[in-house]
């Protein structure tokens, strides 16, 4: 028996590198003989696949014995003499077939043994059944290489595990590791239900501009280019918040947005440059009803995709079916044992964080920047099980509407699961003049630290002035919650190309 591996091995002693070097150059030969022969390749327009692997062995009694065509990458050979073995990775996953030089002819299979090599894309033709160890095969009877592999695949038991090689090289990556493909189909069923979910609501699925022309003043720095035809400094988008309410302005009442953010912050686990939201709008709501929307969402789609609301993230069970809702005063009690309603002055906040040991990053921080603070140190992490935190101090919130019964306080949530932000909710602020305040607020802040280029928004401030219905917004990561469903540690386990430095 023969394994493909070792064939025209290059002599031992040499490293890793000139390995590769001398495997692609015995490749690059094999293809010149092959062109020579009349039989390149890369001529080859289409193929007439009509069964996977998948397929067949979920249903083989229906298979045996038929005669299929498939298709897919040679992943191993065994030759055995006038007869071989190999496994091809196909579109839902991996079958054996198996070849023999009586089916196929002599010619053909001399070129399967000598001059195909793992890698290789094939089309071939057999009938179905099942080898004497009960492994379900096809008995191939023609063969047709559809493409030849100029570079090695990494040596099948040890895989592809370097972590910047697999983030680098995905489409390596993804050839051989099947987690890693069934990662990214999970991915787009959880996209797919979340649609689904929102389209059954009555929610109109829209796109926004991703180019601006200005620099907002929310906090997050955005990416700059330049446009040349209009000779004019562009942004790219860090939110897709502003154009979707002046959609609601315009009578769309229900309206969300697939949209691909671009934030020039640090990359981090849970962080990278490019990412994905899903944010939705619906008039005549508010943060309550975008509590109800999410929680219904979340135990939705998880039991779509993973079949149960208990779920495992990082060691940690997860009941999807179990939401806690703290205030962020109630959740800084519980966990750090200090009373918002304690304090009543600025001073007294303080002191009752000095008292704490936090040092803030405000010298003369109100009692909603001191409240936030001690949120940051004391509560999130704690926050494993589904936790919806709500009533969210003014001063974080320039974009939700002041609660009618406590001003310092607006209505906005989030929520968390294993101590991280899936998610950020209001009750849209509405008010044109008080709008544009805090806007200015905004702007003042990034000036202090430098940034003269932030602007108030005007279009959107002029579409408040025709009138924003009371609306109920929230926004959502999908990658995190890619993340959480298929317990991937880092965000870039869930983004197919995660952004990476360039290499020399």
């Amino acid at each position: 028996m023969q394994e493909n591996k070792n064939v025209n091995a290059p002599v031992n002693g040499a490293s890793e590198e000139e390995q590769l070097i001398e495997q692609a150059r015995i490749r690059r030969e094999k293809l010149a003989k092959l062109v020579s022969e009349g039989k390149n390749p890369y001529e080859q327009v289409k193929y007439p696949v009509d069964a996977d692997s998948e397929t067949i062995k979920a249903d083989y009694e229906a298979y045996e014995g038929k005669t299929v065509c498939m298709a897919g990458r040679m992943m191993s050979r065994r030759i055995m003499g006038k007869a071989s073995f190999s496994h091809i990775a196909d579109r839902s996953g991996n079958i054996q077939i198996y070849v023999t030089r009586q089916d196929i002819g002599e010619e053909n299979y001399a070129s399967y043994k000598k001059d195909y090599d793992i890698g290789d894309i094939f089309g071939f033709k057999g009938f179905v059944f099942k080898t004497q160890t009960g492994e379900i095969s096809v008995h191939v009877t023609e063969i047709t290489l559809l493409c030849k592999s100029l570079l090695p695949l990494p040596e099948k038991h040890n895989g592809l595990q370097d972590k910047d090689l697999k983030y680098r090289l995905r489409h390596l990556d993804l050839i051989m590791n099947k987690d890693v493909r069934d990662t990214f189909r999970v991915r787009s069923q959880i996209l797919k239900e979340i649609r689904n979910f929102l389209d059954n609501r009555g929610y109109l699925e829209v796109d926004t501009p991703t180019l601006l022309p200005l620099e907002i003043g929310a906090d997050a720095r955005p990416f700059k280019t330049h446009h040349n035809a209009l000779d004019l400094d562009m942004y790219m988008r860090i939110e897709t918040e502003l154009f979707l309410k002046r959609l609601i302005v315009g009578g769309m009442d229900k309206v969300y947005e697939v949209g691909r953010i671009f934030r020039n912050e640090g990359m981090d686990a849970y962080h990278n440059p490019e990412f994905t939201t899903i944010e939705m709008y619906e008039a005549y709501s508010d943060y309550f009803d975008m509590m109800d929307l999410i929680e219904e969402m979340y135990k939705t789609v998880t039991e779509k995709v993973c079949g149960t609301l208990d779920i495992t993230y990082q060691g940690e069970e997860i009941h999807m079916d179990n939401w806690t809702r703290l205030t962020m005063a109630e959740a800084v009690k519980k966990y750090a044992g200090v009373d918002y309603n304690d304090w009543a002055t600025d001073e007294d906040a303080r002191a009752a964080a000095k008292a704490l040991g936090v040092e803030l990053e405000h010298e003369n921080a109100t009692k909603g920047w001191v409240l936030i603070e001690l949120f940051d140190a004391f509560v999130e992490d704690k926050l494993v099980q589904p936790t919806v935190i709500y009533d969210y101090p003014v001063e974080n919130s320039p974009l939700a509407k002041r609660k009618p019964s406590n001003p310092a306080f607006t209505e906005r949530f989030e929520y968390f699961i294993c101590g991280h932000e899936f998610g950020n909710a209001f009750s849209e602020l509405n008010d044109p003049i008080d709008q544009k305040q805090r806007m200015l607020k905004q702007i003042e802040a990034k000036r202090a630290k430098g940034n003269n280029e932030a602007q108030v928004d005007e279009d959107f401030i002029n579409a408040l002035e025709y009138g924003l219905p009371p609306t109920g917004g929230l926004g959502m990561g999908l990658d995190r919650f890619v993340m959480l469903l298929t317990d991937s540690s880092t965000i870039r386990d869930v983004i197919l190309f995660p952004t990476m430095k360039p290499k020399k």
